[in-house]
């Protein structure tokens, strides 16, 4: 599913503004489910205002590096479980379930039915998905004769196109809630990423990008996202 995110990259941080922001989203009561959780980066940050949090993955590629940073930091109430979640069911339900660039390497979408059902009544999910009209292909594509897999504009062609090369799915607006309402949750909110620009080499460049293209956590600019953050809510 491709390299999670290093716990410094702007792009965890953003999240992690985003999600504390939802109202009541945190709170040292309540139970903390990351599905997808890689090396525990999100969760870890939101970790010492929440009760228990359990990441799930599907392999132990990141396991060493989560237990490491746990132990380091002498974090007592998290806990990560290798689990398929297209063949598995939730261990138990909670009160609160982010995922992060997860959605679109399920196999079926039919997965995100297991997000509904680890998730207690009147919990809220908090998810994001990658933007269909981000200039480059985040996750890449096998495409023929061109070595390298991030075309610019390849995101933008007909989903039955981008689907047969593309290396995971992309998603509007649109396309990202009908889905969560497929699986029985209610829209909260939804918005666009500002692209963190974490791929770029540290440098002047950069820095101008960011202070003044891609300085704000959402923007209104679809061109300007690299993902859509939604929240939804299990009525």
């Amino acid at each position: 599913m491709g390299r999670p995110a290093d716990f410094e990259d702007r792009i965890v941080q953003r999240r992690l503004r985003l999600v504390e922001q939802i109202p009541g989203f945190t709170g040292t009561d309540l139970s903390l489910l990351d599905i997808g959780c890689g090396n525990g980066a999100s969760m870890f940050g939101l970790s010492s205002k929440m009760k228990y949090c359990l990441g799930l993955e599907i392999t132990d590629e990141h396991l060493s590096e989560f237990n490491t940073f746990k132990e380091k930091n002498n974090i007592s109430n998290c806990e990560c479980k290798i689990l398929d979640i297209e063949k598995n069911d939730p261990p138990m339900q909670f009160d609160r379930i982010i995922s992060f660039e997860v959605i679109e390497h399920l196999e079926d979408e039919k997965g995100v039915e297991f997000y509904y059902k680890a998730l207690k009544q009147e919990g809220v999910i908090a998810i994001s998905v990658p933007n269909k009209w981000w200039i480059f292909e985040t996750h890449g594509a096998k495409l023929p004769f061109l070595p390298w897999n991030r075309v610019p504009f390849f995101s933008w062609l007909p989903r039955s196109i981008h689907e047969k090369y593309a290396n995971a799915r992309i998603y509007t607006k649109k396309r990202i809630v009908e889905l969560l309402e497929k699986y029985g949750f209610t829209k909260i909110s939804v918005d666009y990423i500002t692209a963190p620009m974490d791929v770029l080499p540290k440098g002047k460049f950069k820095e101008f990008v960011i202070k003044h293209l891609f300085n704000t956590d959402t923007t209104k600019i679809p061109f300007k996202s690299t993902s859509i953050f939604v929240v939804a809510k299990k009525l």
